[in-house]
């Protein structure tokens, strides 16, 4: 009876397994997929010493169990050079490989970096220009930010394939972090500064996006869909998406209200200069932007000019401190 109950349980562990999004160990995107290997050359790397004790231990008991009257008993025994020699000498070379390693992926799979292929098999080639997206965490949703197609949207992303996407990325209230494990790694922010993400999805398909960092309330609701599709697919996307309404500072500012399971929302323009300002802490008119108070601590109030234009006026004013705006990291 207690193995039946052993196997049913094995098999309703199997069914409730078997809707999960093993995104992790079946990526679409190349960065995700470098990752993965390197999250499976680390565990086989451990195997070679957790399968071993693992298998000792229970050699050990089962050799020196009490009714053995055949195993040698030494309670003196104290010290062996071979033992310690081979429980020493394995560990430490696991070690120096995982470093060689680690520093390696360390530094290709930088997420500032550029993509230099688009996969395996595949460099990048010189002429792909990639797509910028402009991505803000809120309480509790993602609003993405497309600056070269000119629109918005919430809680929906889309990239064609095969093309590298740029992410600049912030916070507006509290530090988080985007994730699309099926695409890149997580990236933790915070308000105020920006992180960036070089990525890029090879498989059409639907995949979840979601916050990787607790943040309130809203924390299990703040998801999203990325959609991985063809050239031609995009433009339709950003073609419907261009039938919205306008994203300008009234509408922000409404939005940036903490709201949790946010539908889904697109614009079809978005207010000039509208992330620098999000980034600088300054999208309510009047407010001092967080890059002229750091320029103001630098040149000590002495009444310098600033070097670069000021961040005083509200998005859809001005172009130029937008372009001007500094990556705050």
């Amino acid at each position: 009876m207690l193995i039946k109950h052993k196997i049913l349980g094995i098999i309703a562990l199997g069914v409730s397994l078997s809707g999960c999004d093993w995104a992790l160990l079946n990526p679409a995107g190349d960065i995700a997929v470098q990752q993965s290997e390197l999250m499976i050359f680390a565990t086989e790397l451990m195997l070679l010493v957790v399968v071993p004790v693992t298998l000792l231990s229970a050699l050990f008991a089962w050799h020196y169990r009490a009714s053995n009257t055949k195993a040698t008993y030494t309670p003196n025994w104290s010290h062996s050079t071979s033992l310690e020699i081979a429980l020493w000498t394995l560990p430490l070379l696991i070690i120096v490989v995982l470093g060689v390693v680690t520093w390696k992926t360390t530094h290709s799979l930088d997420p500032f970096h550029p993509l230099t292929r688009l996969d395996a098999t595949r460099p990048l080639p010189a002429n792909v220009k990639p797509l910028k997206v402009q991505a803000v965490a809120m309480d509790w949703k993602w609003l993405f930010i497309y600056p070269e197609q000119g629109i918005a949207t919430v809680n929906e992303l889309a990239a064609p394939i095969d093309v590298p996407i740029s992410f600049d990325i912030t916070a507006t209230s509290i530090m988080n972090a985007l994730s699309i494990p099926a695409m890149a790694g997580m990236i933790v922010v915070v308000p105020g500064m920006q992180g960036q993400l070089h990525a890029v999805v090879n498989r059409v398909g639907t995949y979840q996006g979601l916050s990787g960092n607790y943040s309130g309330a809203g924390f299990s609701d703040m998801r999203f869909r990325f959609f991985g599709m063809t050239q031609k697919d995009f433009d339709e996307w950003v073609a419907k998406a261009k039938s919205g309404g306008t994203l300008g500072t009234a509408e922000y500012l409404a939005l940036e209200k903490p709201s949790i399971r946010e539908p889904v929302h697109r614009y079809s323009s978005v207010a000039t200069g509208l992330y620098d300002a999000i980034l600088n802490r300054c999208v309510a008119p009047g407010t001092k932007c967080k890059r002229d108070m750091m320029a103001s601590e630098l040149r000590g109030d002495s009444g310098l000019a600033l070097s670069q234009p000021v961040c005083n006026t509200p998005p859809g004013a001005a172009s130029a401190a937008s372009s001007a705006s500094p990556v705050l990291n």
